[in-house]
């Protein structure tokens, strides 16, 4: 018979009905086949009881129990339903679901008792009592039976097989024995029988169904603990369903708030304008009390929150411990010891990362909930001194010990993780079609800009030809017709004349600074220190009379750039530093700084920490700060023509042009009476 079951699938005919006439006595057993590493085993299990174990037998037992447990509205009814259910089928005196948290300890969620029985529900065990190599082989065999906890184990005969000279790996056999440990652990609780089913979801241990007898010894037929590793199998296939539905209204809310956001962002002027005008919203997100924002180093606290200098120090330790963009946990102090100065507003933090490049984030805070957990004995007392050594034991005591637990939030929620990371889209969404939109834009800025660039230096090269024309002609008038003329003549007609020069001279500088968009830049490795050799000559030449110390205070470096107009851009800010300057002795100082350097002296400023920044700094006027924003427009000058040696406003236009072609920005500090500073960065 048992050769004809060796072709078959073992799940479909376990267990075989077996009797064995020993001394004119008919024995019963249960055989039960598996294989594994090339052995096949077969389980001799006693089974005096008769019993009708057909299909239909089983689905009439099970059916019901199916039924109620998918009627169960809440993975608390469906808990109840199943320890109910299986202590109908089994008879133990005590069947519980027992709860797995993230750190291994577990929790009794469910119970069904004798009533003589003290109630466990709601106890807490320490990770320890079941370890993790236990709980590994809880995932690969889900059912674990013991039918007497003081029976003594009998040694396989022989200890290795003789095949393999390997030893009989028994972890699938049923008649297996416990570890001694294990079997200690349950005697001290007074356990005489006991099964565990294991509760599976997303391949990881959820939980445990546990039964325990303490009358006597118990004996279950194969059949029942079929029936009842089915259950677990059922329960598990439920858990995730369960566990949505409870939180499906919550979904809903959340789900709700994702249009919201979409809809305030767009409209906004700015994403962190928009996430500030959404503050309710984004608390509502995930149930925080708090939520700090930063973006591109800008810092904004809403609600209850940590100072803003714990916050910061707080998004520096979160950085490198971020993935997948999210990071959570509702223990902040004891991951981040100085949360503990500040556990009372924010003992959970969750993390969300837009950007790690732009420093781009937002945290959300849960403040501190001091919660009383009941354990079923002292959870530190997992440890047994036997002189020098150490050992581990099964716990003797199962006395309630209850822990006053501090330093701890609210945990997140699945769904609400999902949600922060629904937003993230969102936003990514925004900031993707904004940028399309700024790209389109830039085109046709980039377009406009050509037109105008183009108009520039055709209108400015055509209105030289009747300026020059005027200018001779009023000429021609002095030197041809000044004796018919008077005094006031001539000097309407010289007046004439100097209003034309300085027409030209605005249409020259019009036409240099169309001309400099339309210039191609010749790119190339540029000694900073020779382009100021160069231009420190040019200038002390033109004004030899005039006391001018150019300082620099080190070696500045070699950039990649277009020579020429660098050149050019030294000229206007050095010729500049020194017309407006009415000191005895003109000092220009040029250098440079790194961000880094730049932004220690000035923490506000916008600038990145690897950029490099170059200076020219002098001793002269200047300029009010009501004016520090309109400086660099065309024309624009703030004293009048017969001051400071005129000029047409023109070289702080040009200069910026030069910058923000290199790819640049360039921005003045000004202390009027003192002295200004121009700062720049050339990209390119």
């Amino acid at each position: 018979m048992l050769q004809n079951c060796l072709l078959k699938d073992f799940e479909s005919i376990n267990p075989l009905k077996i009797s064995i006439n020993k001394q004119e006595q008919l024995l019963s057993f249960d055989g039960i086949l598996h294989r594994h590493d090339g052995v096949l085993l077969l389980e001799l299990e006693t089974n005096p009881v008769k019993q009708n174990s057909n299909f239909f037998s089983f689905y009439h037992q099970t059916k019901s129990s199916i039924d109620q447990i998918q009627r169960a509205s809440t993975l608390e009814q469906m808990s109840q339903v199943v320890v109910e259910e299986i202590r109908k089928v089994t008879g133990f005196d005590r069947v519980m679901i027992y709860r797995f948290d993230p750190q291994g300890a577990g929790v009794v969620t469910a119970e069904d008792k004798e009533d003589r029985l003290n109630s466990w529900l709601g106890l807490h065990y320490p990770a320890f009592d079941i370890p993790l190599e236990a709980r590994e082989l809880f995932i690969l065999n889900p059912l674990r039976f013991i039918p007497d906890v003081e029976q003594l184990p009998t040694p396989l005969v022989p200890l290795t097989n003789p095949l393999t000279q390997r030893s009989l790996d028994l972890g699938k056999a049923i008649l297996r024995s416990a570890s001694f440990c294990h079997l200690e652990y349950l005697q001290n609780m007074g356990v005489k029988a006991s099964m565990t089913i294991s509760l599976i979801r997303d391949r990881q241990l959820w939980g445990l169904i546990a039964c325990h007898h303490y009358s006597s010894s118990k004996h279950l037929t194969y059949e029942a603990r079929t029936i009842c590793e089915f259950l677990g199998q059922i329960m598990s296939l439920e858990l995730g369903t369960k566990a949505d539905y409870e939180d499906r209204e919550y979904k809903i809310k959340l789900q709700s708030l994702q249009p919201e956001f979409v809809q305030c962002l767009t409209q906004a002027d700015n994403l962190l304008t928009g996430l500030v005008q959404s503050s309710s919203n984004l608390l509502q997100l995930v149930s925080a009390s708090g939520v700090a924002i930063c973006w591109n180093n800008e810092l904004t606290l809403i609600g209850q929150t940590p100072q803003l200098a714990s916050v910061q120090a707080l998004l520096t330790w979160l950085e490198p411990q971020i993935s997948n963009h999210i990071f959570q946990t509702h223990e902040l102090p004891k991951l981040y010891p100085p949360a503990a100065s500040f556990q009372a507003s924010a003992s959970g933090v969750l993390a969300l990362a837009i950007s790690q490049n732009r420093k781009s984030y937002i945290l959300w805070f849960r403040p501190e909930v001091t919660q009383t957990v009941n354990w079923s004995g002292d959870p530190q007392q997992n440890a047994t001194s036997g002189g020098s050594e150490v050992r581990l034991s099964p716990r003797k005591s199962f006395e309630l010990w209850q822990e006053i637990v501090r330093s701890t939030a609210l945990p997140w929620k699945a769904c609400e993780l999902e949600a922060v990371a629904d937003l993230r889209s969102v936003i990514v969404g925004v900031v993707l079609r904004q940028a399309d939109e700024l790209a389109r834009i830039n085109v046709e800025l980039e377009r406009t800009n050509d037109e105008l660039d183009a108009f520039a230096y055709i209108a400015s090269h055509d209105l030289k030809e009747p300026l020059r024309g005027i200018h001779n002609y009023s000429s021609f008038l002095i030197e041809d017709y000044a004796d018919l003329l008077n005094e006031e003549g001539v000097a309407k007609l010289q007046t004439l004349m100097r209003l034309t020069q300085r027409m030209e001279d605005l249409i020259n500088s019009l036409l240099h600074f169309s001309r400099l968009g339309r210039i191609e830049l010749l790119l190339k490795d540029t000694d900073l220190n020779q382009i100021i050799s160069q231009v420190e000559s040019v200038v002390k030449i033109s004004q030899p009379d005039t006391p001018i110390a150019i300082h620099l205070p080190r070696s500045l470096p070699t950039i990649y750039c277009d020579p020429v107009q660098v050149n050019e851009l030294f000229t206007n800010l050095i010729s500049n530093a020194i017309k407006y300057n009415d000191q005895p002795e003109k000092q220009v100082e040029i250098g440079y700084l790194t961000g880094a350097e730049l932004l220690k002296q000035n923490p506000f400023c916008e600038i990145s920490s690897a950029v490099l920044v170059l200076y020219v700094r002098d001793n002269g006027i200047g300029i009010r700060e009501k004016h520090l924003d309109s400086i660099f427009r065309i024309f624009k000058r703030l004293h009048g023509q017969a001051h400071y040696g005129g000029g047409t406003g023109v070289g702080l236009t040009i200069s910026k042009k030069i910058v923000e072609r290199h790819g640049g920005k360039i921005w003045v500090e000004s202390t009027y009476g003192l002295g200004s500073t121009f700062y720049f960065t050339l990209a390119g």
